[in-house]
Protein backbone atom coordinates (compact mmCIF):
# COMPACT_ATOMS: atom_id res chain seq x y z
CA UNK A 1 0.00 0.00 0.00
CA UNK A 2 2.84 2.39 0.43
CA UNK A 3 3.80 2.25 -3.13
CA UNK A 4 0.81 2.47 -3.89
CA UNK A 5 0.53 5.28 -2.08
CA UNK A 6 3.95 6.61 -3.86
CA UNK A 7 3.08 5.83 -7.12
CA UNK A 8 -0.53 8.17 -6.53
CA UNK A 9 1.77 11.34 -5.24
CA UNK A 10 3.17 10.93 -8.81
CA UNK A 11 -0.26 10.99 -10.57
CA UNK A 12 -1.17 13.64 -8.64
CA UNK A 13 2.35 15.28 -9.30
CA UNK A 14 0.99 15.26 -12.82
CA UNK A 15 3.65 12.63 -13.92
CA UNK A 16 0.78 9.90 -15.16
CA UNK A 17 3.67 8.00 -17.37
CA UNK A 18 5.94 7.37 -14.17
CA UNK A 19 2.64 6.36 -11.98
CA UNK A 20 1.73 4.52 -14.77
CA UNK A 21 4.86 2.65 -15.20
CA UNK A 22 5.11 1.73 -11.23
CA UNK A 23 1.36 1.02 -10.96
CA UNK A 24 2.23 -1.72 -13.69
CA UNK A 25 5.01 -3.31 -11.85
CA UNK A 26 3.04 -3.67 -8.43
CA UNK A 27 0.46 -4.80 -10.82
CA UNK A 28 2.53 -7.73 -11.62
CA UNK A 29 4.23 -8.50 -8.60
CA UNK A 30 0.45 -8.55 -7.20
CA UNK A 31 -0.77 -10.61 -9.44
CA UNK A 32 -4.28 -11.91 -10.68
CA UNK A 33 -4.50 -13.66 -7.05
CA UNK A 34 -3.21 -11.38 -5.37
CA UNK A 35 -4.97 -9.62 -2.22
CA UNK A 36 -8.43 -8.23 -3.54
CA UNK A 37 -8.02 -5.17 -1.05
CA UNK A 38 -4.38 -4.51 -2.95
CA UNK A 39 -5.69 -5.23 -6.29
CA UNK A 40 -9.12 -3.01 -5.47
CA UNK A 41 -7.07 0.03 -4.31
CA UNK A 42 -4.52 -0.16 -7.66
CA UNK A 43 -6.47 -0.84 -10.17
CA UNK A 44 -8.74 2.39 -8.81
CA UNK A 45 -5.78 4.34 -8.86
CA UNK A 46 -4.18 2.77 -12.15
CA UNK A 47 -7.50 3.62 -13.82
CA UNK A 48 -7.19 7.61 -12.95
CA UNK A 49 -3.81 6.92 -14.86
CA UNK A 50 -5.07 6.11 -17.92
CA UNK A 51 -5.36 8.45 -21.08
CA UNK A 52 -7.67 6.00 -23.19
CA UNK A 53 -11.34 5.96 -22.36
CA UNK A 54 -10.95 1.60 -22.87
CA UNK A 55 -8.14 1.47 -21.13
CA UNK A 56 -9.50 3.65 -17.68
CA UNK A 57 -12.56 1.38 -18.13
CA UNK A 58 -10.96 -1.82 -18.29
CA UNK A 59 -9.00 -0.62 -14.82
CA UNK A 60 -12.04 0.30 -13.77
CA UNK A 61 -13.76 -3.06 -14.08
CA UNK A 62 -10.97 -4.64 -12.37
CA UNK A 63 -10.96 -2.33 -9.24
CA UNK A 64 -14.70 -3.42 -8.75
CA UNK A 65 -14.22 -7.06 -10.03
CA UNK A 66 -11.78 -6.95 -7.17
CA UNK A 67 -13.57 -5.08 -4.34
CA UNK A 68 -16.31 -8.11 -4.85
CA UNK A 69 -13.77 -10.47 -4.47
CA UNK A 70 -13.04 -8.92 -0.64
CA UNK A 71 -14.45 -11.67 1.55
CA UNK A 72 -15.53 -10.80 5.22
CA UNK A 73 -12.70 -12.58 6.55
CA UNK A 74 -10.32 -10.32 4.60
CA UNK A 75 -11.83 -7.36 5.83
CA UNK A 76 -12.19 -8.22 9.53
CA UNK A 77 -8.62 -8.63 9.79
CA UNK A 78 -7.79 -5.29 8.41
CA UNK A 79 -11.44 -3.20 9.52
CA UNK A 80 -11.59 -2.02 5.93
CA UNK A 81 -15.36 -2.92 5.45
CA UNK A 82 -16.36 0.41 6.24
CA UNK A 83 -13.74 2.48 3.56
CA UNK A 84 -14.88 -0.71 1.06
CA UNK A 85 -18.46 0.54 1.48
CA UNK A 86 -17.49 3.65 1.06
CA UNK A 87 -15.39 3.18 -2.21
CA UNK A 88 -18.00 1.46 -3.48
CA UNK A 89 -19.91 4.81 -4.36
CA UNK A 90 -16.56 5.89 -6.15
CA UNK A 91 -16.16 2.72 -8.27
CA UNK A 92 -19.14 2.78 -9.57
CA UNK A 93 -19.04 6.28 -10.45
CA UNK A 94 -15.94 6.26 -12.11
CA UNK A 95 -17.66 3.38 -14.05
CA UNK A 96 -20.46 5.73 -15.04
CA UNK A 97 -17.65 8.23 -16.03
CA UNK A 98 -16.28 5.66 -18.32
CA UNK A 99 -19.61 5.17 -19.92
CA UNK A 100 -20.06 8.57 -20.76
CA UNK A 101 -16.63 9.20 -22.24
CA UNK A 102 -17.63 5.94 -24.28
CA UNK A 103 -20.78 7.48 -25.53
CA UNK A 104 -22.38 4.54 -23.69
CA UNK A 105 -25.55 6.09 -21.68
CA UNK A 106 -27.05 3.12 -20.53
CA UNK A 107 -24.30 1.17 -18.97
CA UNK A 108 -23.47 4.75 -17.50
CA UNK A 109 -26.88 5.26 -15.82
CA UNK A 110 -26.78 1.41 -14.96
CA UNK A 111 -23.62 2.64 -12.61
CA UNK A 112 -24.75 6.03 -11.50
CA UNK A 113 -27.67 4.73 -9.90
CA UNK A 114 -25.55 1.90 -8.28
CA UNK A 115 -23.28 4.96 -6.96
CA UNK A 116 -25.77 7.05 -5.74
CA UNK A 117 -27.41 4.12 -4.17
CA UNK A 118 -24.06 3.00 -2.50
CA UNK A 119 -23.68 6.78 -1.55
CA UNK A 120 -25.80 6.12 1.39
CA UNK A 121 -23.26 4.76 3.44
CA UNK A 122 -21.27 7.97 3.03
CA UNK A 123 -20.22 10.38 6.02
CA UNK A 124 -21.44 14.11 6.05
CA UNK A 125 -17.34 15.00 5.30
CA UNK A 126 -15.22 15.90 2.50
CA UNK A 127 -15.14 12.74 0.75
CA UNK A 128 -18.57 11.82 0.98
CA UNK A 129 -19.91 15.39 -0.01
CA UNK A 130 -17.34 15.50 -3.12
CA UNK A 131 -18.94 12.15 -3.97
CA UNK A 132 -22.33 13.25 -4.09
CA UNK A 133 -21.55 15.91 -5.97
CA UNK A 134 -20.00 13.82 -8.61
CA UNK A 135 -22.66 11.97 -8.97
CA UNK A 136 -25.02 14.80 -9.07
CA UNK A 137 -22.91 16.77 -12.09
CA UNK A 138 -22.75 13.17 -14.14
CA UNK A 139 -26.10 12.87 -13.68
CA UNK A 140 -26.93 16.37 -15.06
CA UNK A 141 -24.32 15.59 -17.71
CA UNK A 142 -26.47 12.34 -18.83
CA UNK A 143 -29.51 14.23 -18.84
CA UNK A 144 -28.05 17.08 -21.59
Amino acid sequence: MTRIGQAMMLLHGGDREEARNRFGAIWDQIGPDGDPLHRCTLAHYMADAQDDPDTELAWDLRALTAAEGLDDDRLARHDSAVALRALYPSLHLNLAADYVKLARPDAARIHLDRAREAAVCLDDDGYGNGVRAAIDRLELRLED
